[in-house]
Protein backbone atom coordinates (compact mmCIF):
# COMPACT_ATOMS: atom_id res chain seq x y z
CA UNK A 1 0.00 0.00 0.00
CA UNK A 2 1.28 3.74 -0.93
CA UNK A 3 0.77 6.46 2.40
CA UNK A 4 0.06 9.68 1.02
CA UNK A 5 0.28 13.00 2.89
CA UNK A 6 0.20 16.28 2.56
CA UNK A 7 0.36 19.83 4.17
CA UNK A 8 -0.74 22.65 1.33
CA UNK A 9 -4.18 23.38 -0.47
CA UNK A 10 -2.14 22.59 -3.51
CA UNK A 11 -0.13 19.30 -1.93
CA UNK A 12 -3.46 17.82 -1.17
CA UNK A 13 -4.86 18.54 -4.72
CA UNK A 14 -1.82 16.68 -5.98
CA UNK A 15 -2.28 14.35 -3.29
CA UNK A 16 -6.28 13.72 -4.06
CA UNK A 17 -5.21 13.23 -7.86
CA UNK A 18 -2.92 10.35 -7.05
CA UNK A 19 -5.41 8.92 -4.88
CA UNK A 20 -7.87 9.21 -7.54
CA UNK A 21 -5.75 7.28 -10.44
CA UNK A 22 -4.54 4.24 -8.34
CA UNK A 23 -8.05 3.11 -6.19
CA UNK A 24 -7.30 0.28 -4.15
CA UNK A 25 -3.71 0.99 -3.97
CA UNK A 26 -3.18 4.35 -1.46
CA UNK A 27 -4.34 5.27 2.05
CA UNK A 28 -4.40 9.03 2.85
CA UNK A 29 -2.88 10.02 6.35
CA UNK A 30 -4.19 13.19 7.91
CA UNK A 31 -3.74 15.57 10.66
CA UNK A 32 -0.25 16.18 11.77
CA UNK A 33 2.07 15.83 8.94
CA UNK A 34 5.19 14.27 11.77
CA UNK A 35 2.64 11.72 13.14
CA UNK A 36 1.14 11.17 9.49
CA UNK A 37 4.73 10.24 8.32
CA UNK A 38 5.64 8.14 11.30
CA UNK A 39 2.12 5.92 10.83
CA UNK A 40 2.91 5.64 6.90
CA UNK A 41 6.69 4.78 7.47
CA UNK A 42 5.59 1.62 9.68
CA UNK A 43 2.16 1.02 7.73
CA UNK A 44 2.70 1.15 4.07
CA UNK A 45 4.97 -0.43 1.49
CA UNK A 46 5.86 2.98 0.04
CA UNK A 47 5.13 6.87 0.65
CA UNK A 48 4.45 9.90 -1.55
CA UNK A 49 4.79 13.26 0.61
CA UNK A 50 3.97 16.62 -0.93
CA UNK A 51 6.27 18.32 0.87
CA UNK A 52 9.86 19.57 0.45
CA UNK A 53 12.69 17.12 0.55
CA UNK A 54 14.28 18.53 3.79
CA UNK A 55 11.21 18.31 5.59
CA UNK A 56 11.10 14.94 4.78
CA UNK A 57 14.79 14.03 5.49
CA UNK A 58 13.95 15.80 9.06
CA UNK A 59 11.01 13.65 9.70
CA UNK A 60 12.30 10.06 8.35
CA UNK A 61 15.73 9.71 10.07
CA UNK A 62 14.62 8.93 13.20
CA UNK A 63 13.02 6.41 11.51
CA UNK A 64 15.26 4.68 9.37
CA UNK A 65 16.41 1.33 10.15
CA UNK A 66 18.13 -1.17 6.85
CA UNK A 67 17.80 -0.18 3.33
CA UNK A 68 16.22 -4.18 3.22
CA UNK A 69 13.18 -2.98 5.00
CA UNK A 70 12.47 0.84 4.88
CA UNK A 71 10.03 1.92 2.78
CA UNK A 72 10.63 3.46 -0.71
CA UNK A 73 9.55 7.54 -0.37
CA UNK A 74 8.72 9.94 -2.87
CA UNK A 75 8.86 13.77 -2.52
CA UNK A 76 6.79 15.66 -5.01
CA UNK A 77 7.54 19.63 -4.96
CA UNK A 78 4.32 22.24 -4.48
CA UNK A 79 4.24 23.02 -7.87
CA UNK A 80 3.97 19.27 -8.61
CA UNK A 81 7.06 19.78 -11.08
CA UNK A 82 9.29 16.83 -10.07
CA UNK A 83 8.56 13.69 -8.29
CA UNK A 84 11.46 12.91 -6.39
CA UNK A 85 12.97 9.23 -5.35
CA UNK A 86 14.26 9.91 -1.93
CA UNK A 87 14.85 6.90 -0.28
CA UNK A 88 14.46 3.13 -1.23
CA UNK A 89 15.51 3.87 -4.79
CA UNK A 90 15.75 0.03 -5.67
CA UNK A 91 14.49 -2.28 -2.48
CA UNK A 92 11.70 0.14 -1.80
CA UNK A 93 10.79 0.95 -5.54
CA UNK A 94 11.30 4.49 -4.98
CA UNK A 95 12.81 4.94 -8.67
CA UNK A 96 9.72 3.24 -10.07
CA UNK A 97 7.09 5.10 -7.90
CA UNK A 98 9.07 8.60 -8.92
CA UNK A 99 8.17 7.61 -12.47
CA UNK A 100 4.51 6.34 -11.70
CA UNK A 101 3.88 9.31 -9.71
CA UNK A 102 4.99 11.54 -13.02
CA UNK A 103 2.81 9.82 -15.38
CA UNK A 104 -0.16 10.85 -12.93
CA UNK A 105 0.95 14.37 -12.46
CA UNK A 106 2.87 15.43 -15.47
CA UNK A 107 5.76 15.69 -13.36
CA UNK A 108 9.46 15.05 -13.93
CA UNK A 109 11.28 11.99 -12.07
CA UNK A 110 14.46 12.83 -10.25
CA UNK A 111 16.13 9.09 -9.89
CA UNK A 112 19.86 10.18 -8.55
CA UNK A 113 20.91 5.69 -8.36
CA UNK A 114 23.77 5.71 -10.30
CA UNK A 115 22.71 2.57 -11.88
CA UNK A 116 19.34 3.75 -12.98
CA UNK A 117 20.70 7.35 -14.12
CA UNK A 118 23.72 5.35 -16.42
CA UNK A 119 21.31 2.86 -17.78
CA UNK A 120 22.61 0.01 -16.17
CA UNK A 121 20.85 -2.40 -14.16
CA UNK A 122 21.62 -2.60 -10.47
CA UNK A 123 23.03 -6.27 -9.02
CA UNK A 124 19.87 -6.03 -6.50
CA UNK A 125 17.29 -5.77 -9.75
CA UNK A 126 18.15 -8.46 -11.67
CA UNK A 127 15.31 -10.49 -10.28
CA UNK A 128 17.78 -13.08 -8.55
CA UNK A 129 19.29 -12.95 -4.61
CA UNK A 130 22.77 -11.44 -4.52
CA UNK A 131 25.27 -11.24 -1.98
CA UNK A 132 28.92 -9.72 -1.15
CA UNK A 133 30.55 -6.94 -2.06
CA UNK A 134 27.67 -5.37 -3.83
CA UNK A 135 28.28 -1.55 -4.09
CA UNK A 136 32.07 -2.56 -5.05
CA UNK A 137 30.96 -4.26 -8.27
CA UNK A 138 28.30 -1.83 -8.74
CA UNK A 139 30.97 0.76 -8.94
CA UNK A 140 33.42 -1.15 -11.13
CA UNK A 141 30.94 -1.19 -13.40
CA UNK A 142 29.44 2.13 -13.65
CA UNK A 143 33.33 3.84 -13.78
CA UNK A 144 34.21 0.79 -16.36
CA UNK A 145 36.71 -0.82 -14.71
CA UNK A 146 36.84 -4.66 -15.64
CA UNK A 147 34.55 -6.82 -13.84
CA UNK A 148 35.09 -10.68 -14.51
CA UNK A 149 31.97 -12.69 -15.23
CA UNK A 150 32.07 -16.14 -13.98
CA UNK A 151 28.58 -18.00 -14.65
CA UNK A 152 28.24 -22.01 -14.54
CA UNK A 153 25.34 -21.50 -16.95
CA UNK A 154 23.73 -18.47 -19.37
CA UNK A 155 20.48 -17.18 -17.47
CA UNK A 156 18.21 -14.85 -19.06
CA UNK A 157 19.15 -11.20 -17.47
CA UNK A 158 19.47 -8.26 -18.41
CA UNK A 159 21.80 -6.97 -20.28
CA UNK A 160 25.24 -6.09 -18.28
CA UNK A 161 27.79 -3.18 -19.18
CA UNK A 162 30.39 -4.38 -22.21
CA UNK A 163 33.53 -4.23 -19.17
CA UNK A 164 31.33 -7.32 -17.27
CA UNK A 165 32.82 -10.08 -19.55
CA UNK A 166 34.58 -13.73 -19.00
CA UNK A 167 38.19 -12.85 -18.87
CA UNK A 168 38.01 -8.86 -17.75
CA UNK A 169 40.50 -7.72 -15.51
CA UNK A 170 40.08 -4.85 -12.85
CA UNK A 171 40.14 -6.75 -10.02
CA UNK A 172 36.09 -7.14 -9.17
CA UNK A 173 34.27 -10.09 -10.00
CA UNK A 174 30.76 -11.23 -10.45
CA UNK A 175 29.63 -14.83 -10.13
CA UNK A 176 26.26 -16.24 -11.57
CA UNK A 177 26.23 -19.46 -9.78
CA UNK A 178 24.04 -21.97 -7.41
CA UNK A 179 27.43 -22.98 -5.17
CA UNK A 180 29.22 -21.50 -2.52
CA UNK A 181 32.02 -19.09 -2.98
CA UNK A 182 34.41 -17.47 -1.32
CA UNK A 183 33.32 -13.87 -0.94
CA UNK A 184 36.01 -11.01 -0.48
CA UNK A 185 36.15 -7.23 -1.72
CA UNK A 186 34.65 -6.67 -4.92
CA UNK A 187 33.47 -9.78 -5.29
CA UNK A 188 29.51 -10.18 -5.98
CA UNK A 189 27.54 -13.19 -6.62
CA UNK A 190 24.19 -13.54 -8.38
CA UNK A 191 22.07 -16.37 -7.46
CA UNK A 192 20.26 -18.28 -10.09
CA UNK A 193 17.04 -19.54 -8.53
CA UNK A 194 18.07 -23.03 -10.04
CA UNK A 195 17.48 -25.75 -7.14
CA UNK A 196 14.49 -27.83 -6.45
CA UNK A 197 14.14 -29.25 -3.27
CA UNK A 198 12.06 -32.45 -3.11
CA UNK A 199 10.81 -33.15 0.64
CA UNK A 200 9.33 -36.25 2.17
CA UNK A 201 8.07 -36.08 5.94
CA UNK A 202 6.27 -38.07 8.65
CA UNK A 203 3.34 -36.69 9.93
CA UNK A 204 3.88 -33.63 12.29
CA UNK A 205 7.20 -33.74 11.19
CA UNK A 206 9.02 -30.46 12.96
CA UNK A 207 9.77 -27.33 10.91
CA UNK A 208 13.23 -27.29 12.42
CA UNK A 209 14.17 -30.70 11.44
CA UNK A 210 12.85 -30.26 7.94
CA UNK A 211 14.70 -26.87 7.42
CA UNK A 212 17.58 -27.97 9.31
CA UNK A 213 18.42 -31.47 6.86
CA UNK A 214 17.59 -29.02 4.05
CA UNK A 215 20.13 -26.89 5.36
CA UNK A 216 22.95 -29.40 5.65
CA UNK A 217 22.60 -31.20 2.93
CA UNK A 218 23.25 -28.16 0.71
CA UNK A 219 26.15 -26.98 2.95
CA UNK A 220 27.32 -30.18 2.26
CA UNK A 221 26.91 -30.03 -1.40
CA UNK A 222 28.68 -27.13 -1.81
CA UNK A 223 25.45 -25.59 -2.68
CA UNK A 224 23.59 -21.82 -1.11
CA UNK A 225 20.07 -21.92 0.09
CA UNK A 226 19.63 -18.80 -1.56
CA UNK A 227 19.36 -20.75 -5.08
CA UNK A 228 16.27 -22.90 -3.85
CA UNK A 229 13.52 -22.15 -6.75
CA UNK A 230 10.81 -24.12 -4.66
CA UNK A 231 10.16 -27.11 -2.67
CA UNK A 232 8.26 -30.05 -3.94
CA UNK A 233 6.40 -33.06 -2.16
CA UNK A 234 3.79 -35.30 -3.43
CA UNK A 235 0.32 -33.80 -3.19
CA UNK A 236 -0.66 -36.26 0.04
CA UNK A 237 1.24 -33.88 2.12
CA UNK A 238 0.53 -30.45 0.66
CA UNK A 239 -1.02 -29.17 3.71
CA UNK A 240 1.95 -30.95 5.88
CA UNK A 241 3.18 -28.37 8.72
CA UNK A 242 6.75 -28.54 8.95
CA UNK A 243 6.72 -28.83 5.10
CA UNK A 244 4.48 -25.51 4.44
CA UNK A 245 6.34 -23.74 7.23
CA UNK A 246 9.96 -24.66 6.05
CA UNK A 247 8.89 -23.32 2.57
CA UNK A 248 7.41 -19.96 3.82
CA UNK A 249 10.59 -19.86 6.38
CA UNK A 250 12.87 -20.28 2.94
CA UNK A 251 10.50 -17.60 1.02
CA UNK A 252 9.95 -20.02 -1.82
CA UNK A 253 6.63 -21.54 -3.28
CA UNK A 254 5.63 -25.18 -2.40
CA UNK A 255 4.62 -27.36 -5.31
CA UNK A 256 2.91 -30.96 -5.10
CA UNK A 257 2.49 -34.07 -7.36
CA UNK A 258 0.37 -36.82 -7.76
CA UNK A 259 1.41 -39.94 -6.57
CA UNK A 260 0.89 -42.14 -9.38
CA UNK A 261 3.11 -38.82 -11.66
CA UNK A 262 5.72 -39.54 -9.07
CA UNK A 263 5.37 -43.69 -9.14
CA UNK A 264 6.52 -43.47 -13.19
CA UNK A 265 9.77 -41.42 -11.97
CA UNK A 266 12.66 -43.87 -12.01
CA UNK A 267 14.74 -42.56 -8.86
CA UNK A 268 18.19 -44.31 -7.72
CA UNK A 269 16.37 -44.93 -4.14
CA UNK A 270 13.22 -46.12 -4.42
CA UNK A 271 11.36 -47.78 -0.63
CA UNK A 272 8.52 -49.39 0.11
CA UNK A 273 7.64 -46.94 3.23
CA UNK A 274 6.27 -43.75 1.17
CA UNK A 275 4.46 -46.44 -1.29
CA UNK A 276 2.83 -47.80 1.08
CA UNK A 277 1.80 -44.42 2.73
CA UNK A 278 1.31 -42.21 -0.15
CA UNK A 279 1.46 -44.20 -2.70
CA UNK A 280 4.44 -43.65 -4.75
CA UNK A 281 7.92 -45.62 -3.80
CA UNK A 282 9.34 -42.39 -3.86
CA UNK A 283 8.42 -39.16 -2.60
CA UNK A 284 12.15 -36.65 -2.06
CA UNK A 285 13.81 -37.71 -5.23
CA UNK A 286 11.20 -37.77 -7.65
CA UNK A 287 9.49 -34.80 -6.68
CA UNK A 288 12.59 -33.23 -7.36
CA UNK A 289 13.25 -35.13 -10.59
CA UNK A 290 9.32 -34.55 -11.85
CA UNK A 291 10.39 -31.08 -14.34
CA UNK A 292 13.62 -32.88 -14.71
CA UNK A 293 17.44 -31.49 -13.96
CA UNK A 294 20.46 -32.94 -12.85
CA UNK A 295 20.05 -35.03 -9.41
CA UNK A 296 23.11 -33.42 -7.09
CA UNK A 297 21.89 -34.63 -3.68
CA UNK A 298 20.20 -38.31 -3.91
CA UNK A 299 17.50 -38.78 -0.95
CA UNK A 300 18.79 -38.66 2.87
CA UNK A 301 17.22 -38.33 5.96
CA UNK A 302 16.97 -36.30 8.79
CA UNK A 303 19.62 -37.33 11.64
CA UNK A 304 17.21 -36.40 14.72
CA UNK A 305 18.67 -37.13 18.37
CA UNK A 306 17.28 -40.28 19.88
CA UNK A 307 14.29 -40.92 17.71
CA UNK A 308 13.63 -41.90 13.94
CA UNK A 309 13.51 -39.86 11.41
CA UNK A 310 11.34 -37.85 9.87
CA UNK A 311 11.98 -35.83 7.14
CA UNK A 312 13.64 -36.55 3.79
CA UNK A 313 14.88 -34.65 0.97
CA UNK A 314 16.75 -34.62 -2.40
CA UNK A 315 18.18 -31.45 -4.38
CA UNK A 316 18.06 -31.29 -8.31
CA UNK A 317 19.62 -28.73 -10.35
CA UNK A 318 17.39 -27.27 -13.34
CA UNK A 319 18.94 -25.98 -16.75
CA UNK A 320 18.02 -22.24 -16.95
CA UNK A 321 15.12 -21.40 -19.52
CA UNK A 322 15.84 -18.65 -22.09
CA UNK A 323 13.35 -16.25 -21.88
CA UNK A 324 11.21 -14.84 -25.68
CA UNK A 325 9.50 -12.05 -25.86
CA UNK A 326 7.51 -10.72 -28.65
CA UNK A 327 6.59 -7.65 -28.36
CA UNK A 328 4.53 -5.01 -30.19
CA UNK A 329 5.99 -1.93 -30.83
CA UNK A 330 2.70 -0.02 -32.00
CA UNK A 331 2.68 2.03 -35.27
CA UNK A 332 5.41 4.09 -35.03
CA UNK A 333 4.65 7.63 -32.37
CA UNK A 334 6.57 6.59 -28.97
CA UNK A 335 3.76 7.65 -27.26
CA UNK A 336 1.98 4.95 -28.44
CA UNK A 337 4.69 2.57 -27.42
CA UNK A 338 3.66 0.48 -23.81
CA UNK A 339 5.11 1.11 -21.15
CA UNK A 340 5.17 -3.30 -20.83
CA UNK A 341 6.72 -2.90 -23.88
CA UNK A 342 9.74 -0.53 -23.25
CA UNK A 343 10.01 -2.84 -19.82
CA UNK A 344 10.89 -5.47 -22.25
CA UNK A 345 13.24 -4.23 -24.09
CA UNK A 346 15.32 -2.54 -21.72
CA UNK A 347 15.22 -6.59 -19.99
CA UNK A 348 15.97 -8.30 -23.11
CA UNK A 349 20.00 -8.82 -23.34
CA UNK A 350 19.39 -9.70 -26.85
CA UNK A 351 17.08 -7.69 -29.11
CA UNK A 352 16.01 -8.87 -32.53
CA UNK A 353 14.42 -7.65 -35.35
CA UNK A 354 13.67 -5.72 -39.08
CA UNK A 355 16.56 -3.05 -38.85
CA UNK A 356 13.90 -0.49 -39.41
CA UNK A 357 12.35 -1.24 -36.22
CA UNK A 358 15.17 -1.45 -34.37
CA UNK A 359 16.67 2.02 -35.36
CA UNK A 360 12.95 3.47 -33.60
CA UNK A 361 13.64 2.14 -30.24
CA UNK A 362 17.45 2.13 -30.43
CA UNK A 363 18.19 4.59 -27.57
CA UNK A 364 15.65 2.62 -25.32
CA UNK A 365 18.12 -0.37 -25.17
CA UNK A 366 20.46 -0.41 -22.16
CA UNK A 367 24.41 -0.59 -22.84
CA UNK A 368 25.66 -3.91 -23.93
CA UNK A 369 22.30 -5.17 -25.33
CA UNK A 370 23.12 -6.96 -28.41
CA UNK A 371 21.45 -6.34 -31.52
CA UNK A 372 20.50 -8.85 -34.57
CA UNK A 373 18.60 -6.61 -37.38
CA UNK A 374 17.98 -8.09 -40.86
CA UNK A 375 16.32 -6.24 -43.63
CA UNK A 376 12.90 -6.88 -45.11
CA UNK A 377 11.60 -10.35 -46.15
CA UNK A 378 13.23 -12.28 -42.99
CA UNK A 379 10.98 -12.72 -41.40
CA UNK A 380 11.08 -16.53 -41.01
CA UNK A 381 14.95 -16.36 -40.27
CA UNK A 382 14.62 -13.44 -37.57
CA UNK A 383 11.96 -15.47 -35.61
CA UNK A 384 14.70 -18.97 -35.89
CA UNK A 385 17.52 -16.45 -34.78
CA UNK A 386 15.35 -15.54 -31.69
CA UNK A 387 14.10 -18.49 -30.42
CA UNK A 388 17.96 -19.94 -31.29
CA UNK A 389 19.20 -17.06 -28.83
CA UNK A 390 16.38 -17.99 -26.01
CA UNK A 391 17.35 -21.68 -26.27
CA UNK A 392 21.07 -20.80 -25.29
CA UNK A 393 19.67 -19.61 -21.79
CA UNK A 394 19.56 -15.06 -22.97
CA UNK A 395 16.58 -13.03 -22.48
CA UNK A 396 15.34 -12.31 -26.07
CA UNK A 397 13.22 -9.74 -27.64
CA UNK A 398 11.89 -10.28 -31.10
CA UNK A 399 10.16 -6.82 -31.79
CA UNK A 400 7.45 -6.27 -34.48
CA UNK A 401 5.13 -3.49 -35.43
CA UNK A 402 1.77 -2.99 -34.33
CA UNK A 403 1.02 -5.83 -32.31
CA UNK A 404 3.28 -8.80 -33.04
CA UNK A 405 0.70 -11.46 -33.25
CA UNK A 406 -1.04 -9.18 -35.92
CA UNK A 407 0.49 -9.94 -39.36
CA UNK A 408 3.91 -10.15 -37.37
CA UNK A 409 6.39 -11.91 -35.61
CA UNK A 410 4.61 -13.71 -33.36
CA UNK A 411 3.11 -16.28 -35.65
CA UNK A 412 6.80 -17.51 -36.85
CA UNK A 413 8.29 -17.11 -33.58
CA UNK A 414 6.05 -19.29 -31.81
CA UNK A 415 5.85 -21.97 -34.65
CA UNK A 416 9.54 -22.50 -34.24
CA UNK A 417 9.49 -22.03 -30.49
CA UNK A 418 9.20 -25.55 -28.44
CA UNK A 419 8.56 -26.20 -24.67
CA UNK A 420 12.11 -25.64 -23.69
CA UNK A 421 11.84 -21.99 -23.28
CA UNK A 422 9.23 -19.35 -21.81
CA UNK A 423 7.64 -16.92 -23.82
CA UNK A 424 5.85 -13.87 -23.16
CA UNK A 425 3.25 -11.76 -25.47
CA UNK A 426 3.50 -8.07 -25.30
CA UNK A 427 0.61 -6.18 -27.37
CA UNK A 428 0.76 -3.16 -28.79
CA UNK A 429 -1.38 -1.02 -30.44
CA UNK A 430 -2.49 -2.29 -34.03
CA UNK A 431 -2.48 -0.05 -37.57
CA UNK A 432 -6.26 -0.73 -37.51
CA UNK A 433 -6.62 0.48 -34.28
CA UNK A 434 -4.32 4.12 -34.94
CA UNK A 435 -5.83 4.37 -38.40
CA UNK A 436 -9.31 4.28 -36.54
CA UNK A 437 -8.41 6.27 -34.11
CA UNK A 438 -7.34 8.63 -36.60
CA UNK A 439 -10.34 8.31 -38.54
CA UNK A 440 -13.03 8.62 -35.84
CA UNK A 441 -15.08 5.81 -34.89
CA UNK A 442 -15.40 2.97 -37.99
CA UNK A 443 -15.06 0.11 -35.62
CA UNK A 444 -17.97 0.91 -33.59
CA UNK A 445 -19.55 -2.62 -34.41
CA UNK A 446 -18.00 -6.43 -35.79
CA UNK A 447 -14.93 -5.61 -37.98
CA UNK A 448 -12.46 -8.01 -39.54
CA UNK A 449 -8.88 -7.23 -41.01
CA UNK A 450 -7.60 -8.57 -44.07
CA UNK A 451 -4.34 -8.81 -45.85
CA UNK A 452 -4.48 -8.05 -49.36
CA UNK A 453 -0.55 -9.47 -50.10
CA UNK A 454 -0.57 -12.89 -51.63
CA UNK A 455 3.23 -13.47 -50.80
CA UNK A 456 1.81 -15.89 -47.74
CA UNK A 457 -1.69 -16.46 -48.90
CA UNK A 458 -3.15 -18.00 -52.25
CA UNK A 459 -5.56 -15.19 -53.68
CA UNK A 460 -8.95 -17.20 -53.66
CA UNK A 461 -8.27 -18.14 -49.91
CA UNK A 462 -7.83 -13.81 -49.52
CA UNK A 463 -11.18 -13.41 -51.92
CA UNK A 464 -13.49 -15.95 -50.43
CA UNK A 465 -12.62 -13.91 -47.14
CA UNK A 466 -13.55 -10.34 -48.59
CA UNK A 467 -16.90 -12.38 -49.79
CA UNK A 468 -17.44 -13.41 -47.10
CA UNK A 469 -16.83 -10.05 -45.09
CA UNK A 470 -18.69 -8.00 -47.53
CA UNK A 471 -21.52 -10.83 -47.19
CA UNK A 472 -21.87 -10.00 -43.77
CA UNK A 473 -22.04 -6.54 -43.81
CA UNK A 474 -18.74 -6.21 -41.51
CA UNK A 475 -16.56 -3.47 -41.58
CA UNK A 476 -12.81 -4.44 -43.26
CA UNK A 477 -9.86 -2.86 -42.38
CA UNK A 478 -7.34 -4.28 -45.56
CA UNK A 479 -3.82 -4.40 -44.61
CA UNK A 480 -1.33 -3.97 -47.35
CA UNK A 481 -3.53 -2.83 -49.59
CA UNK A 482 -1.48 -2.69 -52.91
CA UNK A 483 2.01 -1.94 -53.94
CA UNK A 484 4.33 -1.76 -57.12
CA UNK A 485 3.87 -5.33 -57.82
CA UNK A 486 0.29 -5.86 -56.75
CA UNK A 487 -1.80 -3.34 -58.07
CA UNK A 488 -4.89 -5.05 -58.99
CA UNK A 489 -6.07 -7.03 -55.44
CA UNK A 490 -7.38 -3.59 -53.97
CA UNK A 491 -9.90 -2.92 -56.90
CA UNK A 492 -10.81 -6.04 -57.08
CA UNK A 493 -11.77 -6.15 -53.12
CA UNK A 494 -13.62 -3.14 -53.46
CA UNK A 495 -15.68 -4.36 -56.33
CA UNK A 496 -16.59 -7.59 -54.04
CA UNK A 497 -17.48 -4.69 -51.55
CA UNK A 498 -19.36 -2.79 -53.71
CA UNK A 499 -21.71 -5.94 -54.87
CA UNK A 500 -23.50 -5.55 -51.05
CA UNK A 501 -22.69 -1.71 -50.17
CA UNK A 502 -24.01 1.23 -51.52
CA UNK A 503 -21.40 3.74 -53.41
CA UNK A 504 -21.56 6.43 -50.68
CA UNK A 505 -20.10 3.80 -48.09
CA UNK A 506 -17.67 5.82 -46.30
CA UNK A 507 -14.02 4.63 -46.55
CA UNK A 508 -11.32 6.19 -44.55
CA UNK A 509 -7.66 6.28 -45.64
CA UNK A 510 -5.11 6.46 -43.43
CA UNK A 511 -1.08 6.66 -44.36
CA UNK A 512 1.77 6.45 -41.92
CA UNK A 513 -0.69 6.34 -38.84
CA UNK A 514 0.88 8.25 -35.40
CA UNK A 515 4.24 8.82 -37.67
CA UNK A 516 5.43 12.77 -38.66
CA UNK A 517 4.46 12.73 -41.77
CA UNK A 518 0.83 10.99 -41.50
CA UNK A 519 -1.86 11.66 -43.54
CA UNK A 520 -5.72 10.29 -43.82
CA UNK A 521 -8.97 11.36 -45.69
CA UNK A 522 -12.42 10.15 -45.88
CA UNK A 523 -14.04 9.13 -48.70
CA UNK A 524 -16.32 6.47 -50.46
CA UNK A 525 -16.36 3.22 -51.38
CA UNK A 526 -17.12 4.74 -55.28
CA UNK A 527 -14.75 7.91 -54.70
CA UNK A 528 -11.73 5.83 -53.57
CA UNK A 529 -8.49 5.88 -56.28
CA UNK A 530 -6.69 2.67 -55.89
CA UNK A 531 -3.55 4.45 -57.10
CA UNK A 532 -3.50 6.86 -54.18
CA UNK A 533 -2.63 4.01 -51.70
CA UNK A 534 0.73 1.66 -50.86
CA UNK A 535 1.78 -0.49 -48.37
CA UNK A 536 1.95 2.33 -45.75
CA UNK A 537 -1.81 2.78 -45.40
CA UNK A 538 -4.81 1.33 -44.08
CA UNK A 539 -7.92 1.07 -45.80
CA UNK A 540 -10.99 0.66 -43.39
CA UNK A 541 -14.42 0.09 -45.28
CA UNK A 542 -17.28 0.74 -43.27
CA UNK A 543 -20.68 -1.30 -43.57
CA UNK A 544 -24.23 -0.16 -44.75
CA UNK A 545 -24.73 1.79 -40.87
CA UNK A 546 -21.53 3.61 -41.66
CA UNK A 547 -21.94 7.33 -41.78
CA UNK A 548 -19.64 10.05 -42.28
CA UNK A 549 -20.47 13.09 -39.47
CA UNK A 550 -18.56 16.24 -39.23
CA UNK A 551 -15.49 14.59 -41.55
CA UNK A 552 -15.48 11.78 -39.47
CA UNK A 553 -16.26 8.03 -39.76
CA UNK A 554 -19.27 6.66 -37.23
CA UNK A 555 -20.26 3.00 -37.03
CA UNK A 556 -23.17 2.33 -34.63
CA UNK A 557 -22.75 -0.07 -31.97
CA UNK A 558 -25.31 -2.28 -33.34
CA UNK A 559 -28.35 -0.90 -32.38
CA UNK A 560 -31.27 1.06 -34.89
CA UNK A 561 -29.49 3.98 -36.23
CA UNK A 562 -31.78 6.84 -35.52
CA UNK A 563 -30.34 9.28 -37.66
CA UNK A 564 -26.92 10.85 -39.17
CA UNK A 565 -26.61 13.11 -36.29
CA UNK A 566 -27.85 11.39 -32.91
CA UNK A 567 -26.81 8.72 -30.80
CA UNK A 568 -27.82 5.02 -31.11
CA UNK A 569 -31.69 4.73 -29.61
CA UNK A 570 -30.12 2.58 -26.89
CA UNK A 571 -27.04 2.23 -24.65
CA UNK A 572 -25.06 -1.39 -24.06
CA UNK A 573 -22.25 -2.31 -21.95
CA UNK A 574 -19.00 -1.94 -22.77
Amino acid sequence: MIGLISATAAGTVARDRLAAAWPGRTVVYEGPVREAVQRAFTECEQLVCFLATGAVVRLLAPLLSDKASDPGVVCVDEAGRHAVALLGGHGGGANALAGAVGEVLGAAPVVTTATDAAGVPGLDMLGLAVEGDVAGVSRAMLDGAGVELRADAVWPLPPLPPNVSPGAGGGAVLHVTDRIVELGARTAVLRPASLAVGVGASKNAPVEEVLGLIRDALCEAGLSPLSIAELVTVDAKADEPGIVAAASQLGVPLRTYAADELARIEVPNPSGAPLAAVGTPSVAEAAALAAGGELLVPKRKSSPVGRAAMATCAVVRRSPRGRLAVVGLGPGARDLLTPRAREELRRASVLVGLDQYVDQIRDLLRPGTTVLESGLGAEEARARTAVAEARKGHAVALIGSGDAGVYAMASPALAEAGADIDVVGVPGVTAALAAAAILGAPLGHDHVSISLSDLHTPWEVIERRVRAAAEADIIVTFYNPRSRGRDWQLPKALSILSEHREPATPVGVVRNASRPDESSRVTSLAGLDPATVDMMTVVTVGNTATREIAGRMVTPRGYRWQSATTAPAQEGAE
